[in-house]
């Protein structure tokens, strides 16, 4: 098995903080099994620690200062690497993905944030928000965009999206910005960019009706699962949960159309939105 990569320190203060935290801890000559007996987390979330897909916590930050001798280094810079314009329970998820080589997504009410155009995010921001700042939404949309360069590249991140056709039929901000929300899905799925799949009201009952789903793959650290709520996100990175929520994606993946259909449907949808036509 090949050693784990040399992050650079610069490109992030997460990067920075992992880079370090490898270094102290193959000084005391610690695995990161027992590094996480300190911590009572596993030794992967120590991995994920150290390969910068998972955020230092201030009370991990005071543990691993006492058990490495790094007096309040990490203590003190854990604050920096938390700084973050999205909300709380998102950020440290969208962090993660920034570092994935893969990310497996099925959405029942929404268009992924990373495919999503800026009307259409202004729509859903202000939506959660109705008496937010325009400012506010201003960053916000700004942020969602920046994160959309993550497909700049299709090489660097495989993105596989299985989207609920009720994620395509609700009106979010009117019927010109779904035009060109689902529009640009199309566009996305048609420039390879993406694999994109929709699940149809025809599919009937399926195995992801309670949620959302995200799966993140990593080049050097044990893959991730998020799940989100209404105001809340947890990150996941019990193996056996893993396993079972990526055969969950795998049956969506099965019972959606084709990407070569579901592309078809989304360009029926367009049309029909960009003429004022109703299902």
């Amino acid at each position: 098995m090949p050693g784990p990569k040399d992050l650079d320190p610069s490109s992030s203060p997460r990067a920075m903080i992992g880079a370090e935290l490898r270094h102290a801890r193959e000084r005391k000559g610690l695995s990161q099994e027992q590094l996480g007996q300190v911590l009572f987390v596993s030794g992967s979330f120590v991995g994920q620690l150290e390969a910068g897909t998972r955020r230092m916590q201030p009370e991990y930050a005071r543990l691993l200062d006492e058990a490495l001798d790094t007096g309040d280094f990490f203590a003190r810079n854990c604050g920096a690497a938390a700084k973050s314009m999205l909300p709380e329970h998102f950020a440290e998820a969208a962090e993660a993905e920034a570092q994935a080589t893969a990310v497996r997504q099925f959405t029942p009410l929404l268009i992924p944030g990373l495919l999503q155009t800026p009307a259409y995010a202004r729509a859903v921001f202000r939506a959660y928000s109705p008496t937010e700042s325009e400012k506010k939404i201003d960053d916000l949309v700004a942020t969602r965009m920046e994160r959309a360069a993550l497909l700049d590249d299709p090489t660097d991140l495989l993105l596989w999206v299985v989207i609920d056709e009720a994620a395509l039929r609700r009106v979010t901000g009117d019927r010109a910005v779904m035009a060109e929300a689902v529009r640009h899905v199309a566009d996305v799925a048609r420039q390879h960019r993406a694999i994109v799949q929709v699940l149809p009201f025809d599919a009937g009952a399926h195995t992801a009706m309670e949620g959302s789903i995200k799966l993140m793959d990593f080049e050097d650290a044990p893959p991730l699962l998020y799940f989100e709520g209404v105001g809340t996100g947890r990150l996941e990175d019990d193996p056996s949960t893993v396993r079972h929520h990526r055969r969950t994606f795998e049956l969506l993946a099965a019972s959606a159309l084709s990407p070569a259909k579901s592309l078809v449907l989304l360009k029926d949808m367009a049309q029909d939105y960009a003429h004022e036509k109703r299902p």
